[in-house]
């Protein structure tokens, strides 16, 4: 049996799920976020935990029990504490600076890069240096932190250009000169 599929949901209060006609859909605090899932796959829903069964022992089933699982205990966790990945930009010159609904990044290329915020997401810079993007949905949260990291991935000589800050980026040691 799998795993990740065996433990149950925790639900903390104020949260609700109901799973009817192959959608799960979890209300909470901060939203209401709604998911499709398979017939191979049921949810029994006690007071404060969900547990996730499989209707048989098929791969497709198998593989099914721990991802629902998984989507579910995101979206439960999404809908009461919500998702935050923060980003650093590092280099000379390089800044970020909101505008309306619209982040524009100066990443040392000839132009401003503007990037859209999407909707569910919020994008917030915290100083010109440091950008938070946050939500509901984890899906959406991390798209839209690897989409405003790809605007300038960091290098790894001087380490400039956008990283995670819990990430480690491994220096190499430049050119030398030969004598």
């Amino acid at each position: 049996m799998s795993r990740i599929g065996r433990k149950p949901v925790a639900v903390p209060k104020g949260v609700t799920i109901t799973a009817q006609n192959e959608l799960l859909t979890v209300k909470g605090p901060k939203g209401e976020l709604t998911q499709d899932y398979s017939s191979l796959v049921s949810f029994d829903i006690k007071d404060n935990e969900v547990i996730v069964d499989r209707a048989n022992d098929s791969k497709p089933a198998k593989s099914f029990h721990g991802l629902y699982r998984n989507l579910l205990n995101n979206m439960v966790i999404g809908v009461s504490e919500g998702f935050k990945k923060t980003l650093e930009i590092n280099g000379v010159g390089y800044r970020a600076e909101a505008k309306g609904n619209s982040i524009v990044f100066s990443l040392g290329y000839s132009t401003q890069i503007e990037y859209v915020i999407p909707k569910d997401v919020s994008v917030v810079c915290v100083k010109n240096t440091v950008v938070e993007v946050s939500g509901i949905d984890k899906a959406k949260v991390g798209q839209a932190a690897a989409e405003i990291r790809s605007l300038r991935a960091p290098e790894p000589y001087k380490g400039k250009g956008i990283k995670y800050s819990n990430e480690f980026i491994q220096r190499k040691v430049g050119k030398t000169g030969v004598k």
